[in-house]
């Protein structure tokens, strides 16, 4: 039996769910504001149901979401808060780990907007320097394109922490990006940039298997969360997008999510957990399941 990392599940999409407040392009940075010590609850309810690693609530925190906003001067405070809620409640729980979360720039699942890449590495690289001295690796999230993943490790391997590269797939056709290239072109890029493992993230869960597929011919240890929408809708596709235009798929128990999480595991995956909509009771099934199998969650 392996030893399998568990990651934490959706923290924005589970903040929204306990605040009950109307979504903003600001996300769950908005509830860091309006709800402080929410965001640590959450962190508290992963690590209790099972979750190794705390994933920092700063995946949204970007120059170009906070522009035109109240918080436009608060980039580094919110960074700070992130990190603050993430570590009080590892030491509140007594242990794991902190992965700094590097969100897309301008928005998720658009590789069209992604900027030129000496744009795009300068940004990522302020984010990798402010979470990277309280964290214990760094998780560059939705990555969407080969230019992508090229310039987020460009700007997070130099800070010497473990670097896990997440890549999002067609929901249709697991063995590509969401820009149409394959899959598989993300393996050089990551093994000869530095990164310590290469994931897939926010995807339906049947487009799972095919990417990981597609990633059998790596070294690096591979695995996936992934998200529980029906759809990406067109009006996620905007330029700041809300969570309100997503819609929860109606098959998406602890138990069915499970299930697919297991057959990744089987294929070779060794670090699961969850994206949008996994919520704590997701993250408590898995690792029951994991456990009866005879792994050992690390």
């Amino acid at each position: 039996m392996a030893e399998i990392t568990l990651l934490d599940g959706g923290m924005g999409q589970e903040l929204v769910h306990r605040a009950g407040d109307k979504p903003t392009p600001l996300w769950s940075t908005q509830i860091m504001l309006d709800h402080p010590g929410m965001v640590t609850a959450v962190h508290k309810d992963f690590f209790a149901a099972g979750a190794t690693i705390a994933t920092t609530n700063s995946y949204a925190i970007h120059h170009d979401r906070l522009t035109g906003t109240p918080v436009e001067g608060a980039f580094s405070a919110l960074h700070q808060s992130a990190l603050y809620e993430a570590r009080t409640a590892r030491r509140e729980h007594g242990s794991g780990q902190i992965a700094g979360a590097i969100g897309p720039l301008r928005a998720s699942y658009r590789p069209d907007l992604h900027p030129p890449s000496e744009e795009a590495v300068a940004l990522f690289a302020e984010v990798a320097q402010l979470l990277a001295p309280a964290c214990d690796l760094l998780m560059c999230e939705t990555v969407a394109s080969l230019d992508h993943a090229r310039d987020v490790l460009a700007a997070s391997v130099p800070t010497d922490l473990p670097i896990w590269l997440a890549i999002t797939v067609d929901d249709a056709e697991g063995s590509k990006l969401r820009s149409g290239e394959p899959v598989a072109d993300v393996i050089p890029i990551a093994e000869d940039s530095g990164a310590s493992a290469i994931l897939i993230n926010c995807s339906t869960p049947e487009a799972i298997q095919p990417a990981l597929d597609a990633l059998k011919g790596t070294k690096l240890p591979i695995g996936a969360y992934a998200n529980g929408f029906e759809q990406i809708t067109e009006g996620f596709l905007d330029d700041k997008p809300t969570v309100d235009s997503l819609t929860l798929r109606r098959d998406f128990t602890p138990e069915l999510y499970a299930d697919h999480v297991m057959e990744w595991v089987a294929s070779g995956a060794t670090i699961v957990g969850g994206c949008c909509e996994v919520s704590p009771a997701h993250i408590a099934e898995i690792a029951k399941r994991l456990r009866a199998d005879g792994h050992t969650i690390i």
